[in-house]
């Protein structure tokens, strides 16, 4: 068992990172992180670190991790993070430290070709357009150098290319040991990889997936560690919520019903005996999409309850998918791909009858559609007792680390979400200078953002007229970040057209690409909201301001939400303050955090809603910033430019 000091020592001044890394710099706070997540692994403790931007969490959870002797997997939020730690801080750290250790990369199936499914593509002969013919050769060239089968290394087809759901499997159809190609087949060729890992990295998706539901199969990796790190932890109660939830969806039912009908070749009498069940559940499946039609686009289940057109519907739909389960039933022996079709359709008759039927009185029961389709659920209302069940299962470290994860440095709301009992807690705050490199603006004479329109001017149009001044301090080199994207259209249209710097709005084009061009206009203001909130970094001059709309209350229209809230009330809290307003925070933190991103960088934070200074809960908002000057003068935020209109270097 390593000494925790070692794992602080070896990240100090006089350790070999500082010598052998070129831009190293020791960090007192990730020393500290160091030792703290080494006791936590030695221990089997549960830690909760929120670090600070610039801490270098990385480096302060991996070199304990590798110096332990212990199995640990590692947790991110996304693919790109999964791909970065990986083939980026893993390596680096490795080396430094000269540690033999095997490490592994593992995804979820959807990432790995599978070859089975590109061959039954290839066979079925289908015509497809020019892009996707194209698309189909470069995979089919692509399967016979690649040694891992991760469609990232394929850059040319696109992530949301809709070719890649025909060459990858899902839980549902995957074959399994019965697989012609099970031998050559990727997923599992990683699982193996990571059978035999010291540390394995895998990404939140992944890791519930698994422990939630077994669904992705690499469960047998999971027993033998000693430690979980969970990075961009504050993702994990929603994510967890996803993940301990029964859901079915149309895509789903039309996916069985098409793989049903192609499974059908060439055995003989299975056409006449599926055709018209399949047609039918395909069938109802398009009339409970028009029906939903009318109604909100997610609601509680009571909504379709209270409609007989689609009680009716989803009767049906249960009656025909029992025929069609039985019917799959009595052809199982004839083939693999029948046996599997009967599997995926039990289990899906299994999940339509508990969330339609029975629906727990711990769980809530909700619906969401979308343009060509629909998903019922049934989420469970408190998340504690799944995970706290879970965590005994697995006794290991659990290590949660994000730079967001408390309110005015209280970890309570988290740890409650999680069912986290007296954890170890540590609050490390980030190594930049806010006082010298940031500035807070509050704009005066904004209304409530819920105060009805004046002079024809609604709450957006007065946000742009108070950031504009802003943008011409700085020269744009802006993100703008909406709670909504109706704010965040309406912002566009204000703006386009109208400002002399390079517009990139949310949408517009894939994420990254809007990245990529912001960064390289060096002038360019951002429009974002939701998913640029977070894991978007642009460091140096090009980002300088971030404005954000309003505090980033949860919309009113999660059924998950609201009955969460109306059970708080039952218990006797309020849930405004016992679950709202400590969610908004820990969102805010995000939005903030893009700001400033390393020593030399310098902004300003236009922090737009006036509730942050009229009611009571703003101080709980600004209590959980980064202490940086305040001003609601726009001269200030004018003097703190000036170095950059006059062409001078800035300060730092």
């Amino acid at each position: 068992m390593i000494d925790p000091d070692d794992s602080a020592a070896l990240l100090g001044a006089d350790g070999p990172f500082a010598r052998e890394l070129p831009n190293f710099a020791p960090r007192e706070a990730q020393q500290v992180m160091a030792r703290a997540v080494a006791q936590a692994i030695a221990q089997r403790e549960t830690l909760i670190a929120e670090a600070g931007t610039g801490t270098g969490k990385t480096y302060a959870y991996l070199v304990p991790a590798m110096l332990s002797g212990e199995r640990v997997i590692v947790s991110t939020g996304t693919k790109a993070l999964q791909d970065q730690l990986y083939f980026r801080d893993l390596p680096k750290v490795r080396s430094v430290l000269g540690a033999r250790l095997k490490t592994a990369l593992l995804k979820g199936r959807a990432n790995y070709l599978c070859l089975y499914r590109l061959d039954q593509t290839v066979r079925e002969g289908i015509a497809f357009e020019r892009t996707q013919a194209a698309q189909l050769a470069a995979i089919r060239a692509w399967s016979a150098r690649t040694r891992h089968g991760d469609r990232m290394e394929l850059a040319e087809v696109p992530e949301e290319s809709t070719l890649w759901p025909r060459v990858t499997s899902t839980p549902e159809n995957c074959l399994g040991v019965e697989c012609p190609f099970f031998d050559d087949c990727y997923v599992v060729k990683a699982r193996r990889e990571a059978l035999e890992a010291d540390i394995v990295v895998v990404n939140h998706h992944l890791l519930f997936a698994d422990l939630a539901l077994k669904q992705e199969g690499f469960g047998e990796i999971l027993p033998g560690a000693a430690a979980f790190i969970l990075d961009e932890a504050h993702q994990i109660p929603e994510l967890a919520g996803q993940f301990f939830s029964h859901s079915i969806s149309a895509r789903q039912l039309t996916e069985l019903a098409q793989d049903a009908l192609a499974e059908c070749n060439g055995v003989t009498g299975a056409i006449g005996l599926l055709l018209e069940p399949v047609e039918s559940l395909q069938d109802v499946v398009r009339r409970l999409r028009l029906a939903l039609d009318p109604l909100p686009q997610r609601g509680a289940f009571q909504l379709l309850e209270e409609r007989a057109e689609v009680g009716d519907l989803l009767h049906d739909l249960h009656e025909l998918l029992a025929v069609l389960c039985d019917l799959l039933a009595s052809q199982a022996e004839r083939t693999r791909g029948f046996a599997n079709l009967h599997e995926r359709a039990a289990l899906m008759s299994e999940r339509l009858e508990r969330i339609v039927e029975r629906g727990g009185e711990q769980d809530v029961r909700w619906y969401e559609q979308f343009p060509r389709g629909f998903a019922l659920y049934a989420t469970p209302l408190d998340l504690a007792a799944p995970m706290r069940a879970l965590r005994e299962r697995m006794p290991a470290a659990w290590i949660h680390t994000s730079a967001t994860l408390s309110v005015a440095g209280d970890f309570g709301h988290f740890a409650r979400q999680l069912g986290l009992d007296e954890p170890t807690t540590l609050s490390l705050e980030s190594p930049f200078d806010y006082a010298r490199q940031a500035l807070c603006y509050l704009p005066s004479g904004l209304p409530d953002p819920n105060a009805p329109e004046r002079d024809g001017r609604g709450y957006t149009e007065r946000v742009i007229e108070a950031v504009l001044p802003v943008l011409q301090a700085s020269g744009g080199r802006a993100f703008l970040l909406f709670t909504s994207h109706r704010a965040l259209r309406r912002a566009a249209e204000l703006l386009e057209g109208k400002i002399p710097w390079p517009l990139f709005v949310q949408g517009s084009a894939p994420r990254h690409q809007l990245l990529e061009e912001f960064r390289a206009s060096g002038q360019g203001v951002l429009l974002g909201a939701a998913s640029f909130w977070e894991g978007v970094d642009v460091a140096g001059e090009a980002l300088s301001v971030v404005a954000i709309d309003k505090l980033p209350f949860a919309a009113p229209d999660d059924p998950v939400l609201m009955a969460r809230l109306d059970a708080l009330t039952q218990q006797g809290v309020n849930p405004f303050m016992g679950w709202q307003v400590p969610n908004a925070v820990i969102a805010l933190k995000q939005g903030a955090g893009r700001l400033i991103r390393d020593v030399h960088d310098r902004g300003v934070l236009v922090l737009c809603d006036p509730r942050l200074l009229g009611k009571g809960y703003g101080k709980l908002f600004l209590a959980s910033l980064p202490a940086m000057p305040r001003t609601r003068e726009l001269a200030e935020v004018q003097a703190f430019f000036a170095p950059v209109a006059t062409g001078a270097a800035p300060p730092v």
